[in-house]
Parts: C-alpha cells; structure tokens; sequence
C-alpha cells in the first residue's frame, strides 16, 4: 500500500489519462493499495471546476476501469480530487498548482509527498520540468518526496536523449526520475523473468547450442487513429522498437540477475544491450513500410498518407524489422529478428524462440514433412499465456509426425485477473521502487543499437515500401528472413 501521497497529473484530458491513467488511480483505490490521505489532481488547459473535474474522473472510471464501480471507493478518492486550470509556460498557474498541493498537505495529510506525471507531449517535457523548478515543486522537503514520471519516447535520438537526461537531472534526483514504459508493467513480460529463473527445465537450453533463432513480435491492427501530430516524424522504429522490444530482448538474453533489484536488473540489461548491434549491410539486415489502403478488422480503411493530418510526401514509417546479433558467449550466431508495425491482420505482442532442427536421422521424409520448428512461445498479449510447441506421432500411422501445442494461459490457471500495468506502475511511482522502469543508461544503448538504423533510413532517396492495410508488412521483411533462412511466424 502508498504511503500518503498526491499525484498531479499534467495532460488530464487526453486519452493515455482518461483510458488509462484515471481508471488505474481507481483500481488501485478499490484494491485497497492507495491511503486515507492520498490527492490526486489535475493540471489542464480547461476552465473546469474541481467537482465537473470529478465527474470527468467518475465518467473515465466507469467506462474503463477493469474493477466494479463502488460508492464507498469513490466516496473516499473525491475527498482528495482537485482540479487546477493552466498552462504549462504560464508562471500564475504553477503557482495555484503550489496552493493547491499545499492545501492538500493540510487537509488530507499527503504530508509533501507529491508525484508529477507528464502525460504531455516529448516538446513539453522541458518547460513543464523546468516549470516545477522554477516554482520549487521538485524540491524535496525533509522527510517528504518528489518524483517526476516522463512517457515514451524518451528523447528522439541518442543526443536528445541525452539532453532530456541533463535536464531531467536538474530539476530532480536520480532516483527520483521514473521513465514508464508500461510494457515493463505487464503481468507476462514480468512472468518472462519468472519462467527463466525459476524453473530449471528451459535454462539449459537457452542459448545458442539449441535456439536457432529468435523473433519478438509487436503487431496492431489498427492506424494512427487521429494521432497524426504525435505519429507522424516518429514512426514504428523509434515509437516501438527503441523501447518495448529492445527492453523485451534485454530479458529474454540476459543472465540471471543477483536480485530483481533495480541496479542488478538494470545491470544485466545493459551487458545484453552493450552486446547487441545491427551488423552488417542495413539494406539487408533492416526492413520499412507504409501502410496504403486496405481492408481491416472486416472494413475498407485508408492508407497511411490519406490519414487526416499526414502530408501527401511523407516518409515515415508505420511497420519496421530490424535484425539484431548479441556478441556475447551464450548468444553469438543467433539472430533477434524485431518488427512492429500497424495495420497488421491482428493485434498481438510475442517473443518466440525457435530451436534448431533435429537430424531426423531415424526418420524417413514422409514421416517429417509436416513437421514444422520446435518453437517455445511467450504470448504478452492478448491471451496471455506460453505456449510450446513441439512434434508428435499422429495415431493410426506407422510414424507419421504432425506438430502439436502444450499451452499455458494465465485465465485458465488463475482465478484473479491481471492488473493492468499501469496499476503496477503508477503504485510503484508512489512506492519509489524502480526494478520495472528503464534506467537511462538502458536508454542511450538503445538509442546506440538503432540510431546507425534511423541514420540509413534517412539518407536514402526513396519512400518506404508499400503494403497493403490487413497484411503482414512489406516484402523486403519476407526477404530479410528469408535471405537468413527463415520465415515470420504468423500469430
């Protein structure tokens, strides 16, 4: 359970708070994991006053909250809802955010402990940060706290990065600085960690003698969705892959930490991530596209430039594959093959380990030509689970093979649904446990891994290559396998 606490939300209007972050703060209230004293307020440019603000949280709450809307939960978060109207350059309006918090301080005891989540976008991290330096908000009382929460992506390159890192530090501690990226919160990515080191089965056989391969998949089946202002200039590579899935290679390869405490986690990320390149010809090892017209999810939808906000010659990239070596003992020789992309067939995240061929040798040709690749399987999501897959006699044949799946999935194995990570990761702001958010060395060597990748793609004459809306991206992604031996799993 938090401590006493208020959390100030910047941005409180758009959707990451109203779909995600309000309807968490609730979960967590009626999980009985945030106190008495605890002020949740925020900071908007909207004329709005505390109690419409409220209803804006109520409505957010019982439309997306994962659990039942209850009177004396709700009775109890109000008490400590506020509301201040403002700007984030305007001096007048951090002031009020001052009075506010220290209204809060006094009457419902948060006791100077406050968290400020800037759900805004990457260009207004400097002024609100340098705002809540101005105005003495990130200064730390004795015996109270102050912690500053910044979403993905974090910086646009690695010289970005690195200013955002100098800036942050200013204002605040280390460890006070929390960069979310909230597929560290899930449920199944920390299940990652709990598959590997506690079971003894699978870590002998987690290494290049017998994984031929790896893919980490992050696939959505839907468009920019009227993000045009965000999307646009950013695309698949740095909006996906510089963080999820370089953060979900750094689990799957790294070794067994002493601890899961934050510096031991961390440290063992940084060896895999320090190990890892895309080597070689970028035209052959890297792949892009831009999805055009198409059909999805049962309906006709445009293409990436006849989005409403996108100009007609842009260059950015909605679907991006990259391999990725690990010069390290346990991995050298073994590809990492990421790609994400949108308006693709399905939704859906995985890292699959493909194992290398048996010889067959007691076998005949017939007897293994429907036999695939031993794969193990880690859904992140949806449907939640592990699934391994591996080859087996059909019945009724003198030894005809077929490949079947052994499944886990965490609905049929647990009563309790997963949290959503969000809920994880805001309790952990309140909490100041940092093991689930990237430290920001983690950062600059994933920006080190995909900058060369970034660099290529801009300097080359022409647009990235076309695929259709409800496919799984571009033909030169087939090739990149390809050209390697292999083929894309289809999810």
């Amino acid at each position: 359970m938090a401590g006493p606490s208020a959390l100030v939300l910047f941005g409180v209007t758009g959707d990451l708070a109203r779909k995600k972050l309000l309807p968490a703060v609730y979960d967590l209230a009626n999980r009985g994991l945030l106190p008495p004293g605890f002020g949740l307020v925020g900071f908007a440019r909207r004329d709005w006053a505390a109690e419409h603000f409220a209803e804006i949280v109520a409505d957010s709450v019982r439309q997306h909250a994962r659990t039942e809307f209850r009177d004396d939960v709700w009775k109890q978060l109000i008490e400590g809802i506020r509301f201040v109207p403002g700007e984030l350059g305007d001096n007048e309006s951090f002031e009020r955010l001052k009075r506010t918090l220290s209204d809060l301080d006094e009457s419902q005891g948060t006791g100077g402990n406050h968290a400020f989540y800037l759900s805004v976008p990457p260009a207004a991290f400097d002024v609100a940060v340098a705002q809540l330096r101005r105005h003495g908000l990130a200064d730390q009382p004795t015996g109270s706290w102050r912690r500053v929460v910044i979403e993905k992506p974090f910086g646009h390159d690695l010289a970005s990065a690195r200013q955002l890192e100098r800036k942050l530090a200013r204002a605040f501690e280390p460890s006070s600085i929390f960069r979310i990226d909230h597929y560290l919160g899930k449920e199944t990515v920390q299940n990652l960690l709990a598959f590997r080191f506690a079971n003894t089965m699978f870590e002998p056989i987690w290494n290049r003698n017998y994984i031929d391969h790896v893919q980490i998949t992050m696939a959505e089946d839907i468009g920019i969705e009227g993000r045009a202002g965000y999307y646009d200039g950013i695309g698949a590579a740095r909006d996906v892959i510089q963080n999820h899935l370089l953060q979900l290679l750094a689990l799957t390869a790294m070794e067994e930490p002493t601890s899961f405490g934050a510096d031991n986690l961390s440290g063992e990320k940084r060896k895999v991530l320090s190990a890892a390149r895309v080597c070689g010809d970028l035209d052959l090892h890297t792949a892009r596209g831009q999805y055009g017209a198409g059909w999805a999810g049962g309906r006709e939808v445009a293409g990436y430039l006849e989005e409403a906000g996108i100009p007609a010659d842009s260059r950015t990239d909605t679907f991006a594959a990259i391999r990725v070596d690990i010069d390290n003992r346990r991995w050298a020789g073994v590809p990492f093959y990421l790609r994400t992309g949108k308006r693709l067939p399905r939704r859906v995240t995985e890292v699959a380990l493909n194992l290398r061929p048996a010889p067959h040798l007691p076998f005949a040709g017939t007897d293994v030509r429907a036999l695939g690749t031993n794969a193990l399987v880690l859904r992140i999501q949806p449907d939640e689970g592990i699934t391994l897959r591996f080859g087996a006699k059909v019945p009724a044949t003198p030894m005809e093979l077929r490949d079947v799946n052994m499944e886990f999935g965490y609905d049929s194995s647990f009563a309790e649904s997963s949290p959503e990570a969000y809920e994880r990761l805001l309790l952990d702001v309140l909490l100041g446990s940092e093991p689930l958010f990237p430290q920001p060395e983690e950062v600059e060597l994933s920006w080190e891994i995909l900058d060369p990748v970034l660099d290529h793609w801009a300097g080359l004459d022409s647009a990235p290559d076309h695929y259709l809306s409800g496919t799984w991206g571009p033909q030169s992604a087939t090739e990149l396998l390809a050209r390697d031996g292999f083929a894309w799993r289809r999810p």
